[in-house]
């Protein structure tokens, strides 16, 4: 089987796009691990499919697939690229869409000046939406790994996020925690690991080990999480200059400093502005063995 695609990245966070309005294909998790092998295949940090969309007054449904094959609710980094996908691609001429996933809508705005501006909703916070096995919905939550326990906000910004503050994110045990942290036992659905450096109130670094593909150059929805953890422990004011490895990301978001226990502070959505680049477009055979 021939398909389409176009390889694409926002900051790094590199994805594989496949048209699924214009080709009736969607990925198996053993072609999404194909099609995301360095190697055999094409190489990328996750896959995004553009389908219609099935709601009313929405223009697009946007699914995600991680390196390792699950189907996943969110990528901030893939909702930039999927904007200016849709537009190279001619599937729509309006400069503000509003795309469906698996976490609920989202809007996106491709600016005059090229970056995207996305709206990734507001974040939640109780233990039960992460999910995270804990007792109490509290800012800062004790986690044992690696026989030492760290301090970590748990954060959902569509997806289950763990933020730890450190002191030098080059110096961070990314390799080594970031798994661990995974795939520990308090999330059940798994959870990505972000380490963050604060530079100052409005400057942090970031690195993140991501679900299912591992540590990445950049992560979107990463940035958020951080961002609205650092606002909550009071840390941070917004909006927050996010820099990773792939480049800088700016996070916007209205929940005030020393407002972590009222709720309705937190309610407002998290705006992430960024780049997002197409590499090239291409087709490639899959093999006929995999289904």
């Amino acid at each position: 089987m021939k398909i389409r695609f176009t390889k694409m990245h926002g900051l790094g966070n590199d994805f594989v796009v496949l048209d699924a309005i214009h080709q009736n294909f969607v990925p198996t998790p053993a072609q999404a691990r194909f099609l995301a092998d360095r190697h055999f295949g094409i190489g990328c940090d996750q896959i995004l499919v553009v389908e219609r969309a099935s709601t009313p007054g929405v223009d697009f449904r946007y699914r995600i697939f991680n390196a390792d094959g699950g189907e996943v609710e969110q990528c901030g980094n893939g909702a930039r690229c999927f904007v200016r996908f849709v537009h190279e691609q001619g599937l729509t001429d309006k400069r503000e869409i509003r795309v469906e996933t698996q976490s609920g809508l989202i809007t996106l705005r491709l600016e005059a000046d090229g970056q995207v501006t996305v709206n990734m909703g507001a974040p939640r916070f109780l233990a039960a939406e992460i999910p995270f096995d804990s007792k109490t919905d509290a800012v800062v939550q004790a986690l044992s790994v690696a026989d030492a326990q760290i301090d970590i906000s748990v954060v959902s910004m569509g997806n289950p996020h763990a933020v730890q503050v450190v002191a030098d994110v080059d110096a961070a045990p990314v390799a080594r925690l970031g798994p661990l942290i995974e795939s520990h036992p308090r999330f059940p659905r798994r959870v990505n690991a972000g380490f963050m450096q604060i530079v100052d109130r409005h400057a942090i670094r970031l690195r993140v080990h991501e679900r299912g593909a591992g540590e990445t150059l950049a992560c979107g929805t990463g940035a958020c999480a951080a961002v609205v953890a650092g606002i909550r422990r009071g840390l941070l004011d917004s909006p927050v200059r996010v820099t990773t490895r792939g480049g800088d990301l700016s996070i916007a978001w209205g929940g005030a400093a020393g407002n972590a226990g009222n709720m309705a502070e937190t309610r407002q959505p998290v705006m992430m502005t960024g780049p997002a680049s197409t590499v090239f477009s291409a087709e490639i055979q899959l093999p006929n063995n995999l289904t």
